[in-house]
């Protein structure tokens, strides 16, 4: 399976979804690859911050080939991961053909849920050419108990993108597992931030069937 992560907004945590989603597959002993397509390379600082053992391959790969090459890129790997890039560009463009599934992250904002409308637009153009493509938005650093937490899933319900019931919460623990190069689960097994992430993966799978 191919997760193209993709919001044409920045600061969503886009990256650190990625990071976690593919280590939240390794974990469960899938050989996973997570292709680092944004020019500002955000998941080959996260490995290259890591002590010891990689739980899964990174590689940097920020050009508008990817559609074309993730064939040969994705040889020998059970999933791969696309951390894309921030912009509307021809390299989001080849992100989105490459995916099986594109997941939007996105903030419980009105500015972030206005944004996702040109990430929409962009996956409805690429279904032109690539009929199968599926999408989904995912709550992406929610405040717990707040109203705009709550009326998020409500607002994305316009767009024509399926919106998971998993959500993840905004939590300390992310950026302290980041700079350390490490995924939540080694920070902090049994917590709450683990939890949701694997949440997330599962209903990902399932929608993607």
């Amino acid at each position: 399976m191919i997760f193209g992560i993709l919001n044409q907004k920045g600061g969503v945590g886009k990256t650190t979804l990625s990071v976690n989603l593919a280590a939240c597959l390794a974990r469960a002993g899938h050989r996973v690859l997570l292709i680092d397509a944004d020019p500002q390379g955000s998941a080959l600082d996260w490995a290259a911050a890591r002590q010891g053992e990689p739980l899964f391959t990174v590689v940097g790969f920020p050009r508008p080939s990817i559609h074309k090459e993730i064939g040969l890129m994705g040889k020998g790997y059970d999933h791969i991961v696309i951390d894309g890039p921030p912009r509307v560009t021809d390299l989001a463009r080849s992100a989105i053909m490459a995916s099986d599934i594109v997941v939007i992250p996105v903030q419980p904002s009105p500015y972030d849920i206005w944004a996702a409308d040109e990430v929409v637009k962009l996956i409805e153009e690429a279904r032109v050419y690539k009929e199968s493509i599926k999408s989904a938005f995912v709550v992406n650093r929610k405040i717990t108990n707040t109203a705009i937490g709550r009326d998020v899933r409500e607002a994305l319900a316009a767009y024509p993108v399926h919106v998971l019931q998993a959500s993840v919460t905004q939590r300390v623990v992310f950026a302290e597992a980041a700079a350390q190069g490490q995924a939540i689960f080694e920070i902090d097994a049994a917590g709450p931030a683990v939890a949701e992430i694997e949440a997330v993966a599962a209903e990902l799978m399932e929608y993607a069937k």
